[in-house]
């Protein structure tokens, strides 16, 4: 008869076998379909022969497709377990089904809020609710929060001092608070979660990490716990993060196609990757002691022989944890953990350019001993999805002066295999985003939830617009600064303006110009000579010629407020409250409320 320790041998064996399986056929998948898209593509492509300039498209039509085929195949086993299976969550997730909610809290968890160079006022409004949720559950003895400041402003230094002081006598007898800053923040984010580690990490099991504009509930918190306290095997467990409900326009749509795209597309790549998922840098619990004695990072050396440091750490301490041998896992579903997205088109760029150039570190760690195939392929695709944008940015401007120059564009693409190459690219592109909708407006209680069909299919309709002109602008942005890092170009570490606020034209002038003359220049290069070929351009030259009124535009308070009272990007947060997002006093939940009808007298 068997006994225990040779049975959970066997069902390991049988688990990992089932893994590489799952990872087998959607390498396959990816595969057979970057070969189909290359193919249909040179068939395109030779109209008048097959040339150089021919050889240089496919190229780098090339470089963009491991990004959004694995995009595609994620949305598609994604929409396939939300669809036809009993419990998504536990499908990628098995231990998730073992968790009641009602389990004691045995572990000791520290929960980390580090920021640099924000107003205290908002950590604050952030962090009090699921503090007093862990109060109220009796167990708040068994968390310890640690403000963990990097802040350099003299000025929000001070108010840093002062406000959570307070908060540190405020909730004395119920919950413990340290606060602590750095004189420099060596090392960035992972280096001020380093230094708690060194003072304090051997105080606690776990630690929950949030960023500054990070919110979650006390069930969140709890719930991730519980299934780490019930697997010993998770190093890392990564919780889903959405958008918290907004008032400004830009973040308004921006999260509302956040939140169509995260869910099929979360399942479905939980689903291959299982124990080496992804880790997001926030909203996550760590196991604190592999994370100690594996997950430091290394400094890099410039050519000058001067240290470096890793901005985007997070995918580099979830592959070494999996190379520690712990899982690193998602909770794949979006509730009860929140960020704040930025209000502005130049806001978001900023945000993006600093990640941009903290993927472009990756490389240095491809070839780093040990690490798991899934996990290089993790950091080999997070550098190409912004290796992408060049070769995008190049198809727009070698294609639009191809087709420019020649006779007729019949001459330079094929338009039946063109127009089926096109269509497939959309289908593709969008298809995240596409599995969500059709499971939400499938469900009555999903539809009612986002405001009603009508009003989530205007959304959507919106969303799929911004989203065209986002992605080109973001491309062509990543592109000058990917060509400037050869020359020094770096962006800092810089504390984030959450609020709504308008952006004068000058500022959108000054920082988008280039994008405006490049995308504007394409499709009047085209007017002039093939105006038929416009539309085939503007899927990445609308967005650049019209980036400085989109940047206004969606900057305006008062289209935000008109958004959120007509129900424009409504989030299902709008329509029922959680307590503890009624207790932050949003004004989106606020204006979102509808108005109680007068009673006749």
């Amino acid at each position: 008869m068997l006994d225990r320790t040779t049975l959970n041998s066997a069902k390991t064996t049988q688990a990992g076998a089932g893994v590489a399986g799952r990872r087998a056929l959607f390498a396959i998948l990816c595969a057979v379909t970057i070969a189909a898209l290359l193919w249909l593509m040179v068939l395109t492509l030779s109209a008048g022969g097959f040339g150089i300039v021919d050889l240089i498209i496919l190229v780098l039509f090339a470089l963009t497709l491991p990004w959004w085929v694995t995009g595609f195949w994620n949305a598609t086993i994604g929409f396939i377990i939300m669809r036809f299976t009993a419990d998504p969550i536990a499908a990628v997730l098995p231990v998730a089904a073992s968790v009641r909610g009602d389990e004691k809290i045995t572990a000791s968890t520290a929960i980390l809020l580090c920021i640099r160079n924000e107003l205290p006022e908002r950590m604050i409004r952030n962090l009090e609710p699921m503090m007093g949720g862990l109060a109220a559950a009796g167990i708040a003895d068994r968390f310890h929060v640690y403000v963990l400041s990097d802040t350099g402003d003299a000025d929000i230094a001070a108010q840093e001092d002062a406000r959570f002081g307070a908060l540190a006598a405020q909730w004395r007898d119920r919950i413990a608070i340290t606060f602590r800053r750095r004189t420099v923040n060596t090392g960035f984010k992972a280096g001020n979660i380093r230094d708690f580690c060194e003072h304090w990490g051997g105080d606690h099991e776990f630690a929950v990490v949030l960023d500054a504009d990070s919110f979650m509930t006390a069930e969140a918190v709890l719930r991730l716990v519980r299934i780490m306290q019930a697997d010993c095997k998770i190093g890392i467990l990564q919780g889903l993060v959405v958008g918290l409900p907004s008032t400004s326009a830009f973040a308004r749509i921006f999260q509302f196609g956040m939140r169509l795209g995260m869910r099929s597309y979360t399942i479905g790549s939980a689903w291959w990757q299982a124990d080496c998922g992804p880790y997001w840098g926030h909203n996550a619990v760590l196991r604190l002691a592999p994370f100690i004695a594996h997950c430091r990072l290394p400094a890099l050396r410039k050519k000058d022989m001067s240290e470096s440091h890793i901005l985007s750490h997070d995918q580099i301490e979830g592959a070494l944890m999996r190379r520690a041998g712990f899982e690193v896992r998602v909770y794949p579903w979006e509730d009860a953990s929140w960020e704040e997205n930025p209000p502005t088109l130049t806001e978001f760029i900023r945000r993006d350019l600093r990640w941009c150039q903290g993927n472009m570190q990756y490389w240095r760690f491809l070839a780093m001993p040990g690490l798991k195939p899934v996990s290089r392929y993790q950091l080999a695709i997070a550098i190409m999805m912004f290796i992408g944008s060049p070769a995008w940015i190049g198809i727009l401007v070698i294609g639009t002066l191809m087709v420019a120059l020649a006779e007729t564009p019949a001459g330079v693409v094929r338009a039946d295999t063109g127009l089926v190459l096109y269509a497939t690219f959309l289908l593709m592109w969008f298809s995240p985003k596409i599995a969500s909708a059709i499971d939400i407006m499938s469900r009555p209680k999903a539809r009612h939830a986002f405001g009603g069909g009508a009003r989530f299919l205007v959304s959507m309709a919106c969303e799929t617009v911004f989203f065209v002109m986002l992605y080109a602008i973001m491309c062509l942005g990543h592109t000058v600064f990917l060509a400037g890092m050869p020359f020094g170009r770096t962006i800092g570490w810089i504390g984030q303006s959450r609020d709504d606020h308008s952006v004068p034209v000058a500022l959108a002038l000054r920082d988008l110009w280039l994008h405006t003359a490049i995308g504007g220049g394409s499709i009047g290069l085209l007017l002039a000579t093939h105006p038929a070929a416009v539309p085939y351009v503007l899927f990445f030259a609308a967005g650049p010629a019209l980036a400085v009124p989109l940047a206004v535009l969606s900057a305006r308070p008062a289209l935000g407020i008109a958004f959120v009272r007509t129900g424009i990007g409504r989030l299902p947060e709008e329509t029922a409250p959680p307590a503890a997002l009624r207790a932050m006093g949003l004004p989106a939940i606020a204006l979102a409320a509808p108005t109680p009808r007068a009673h006749a007298a």
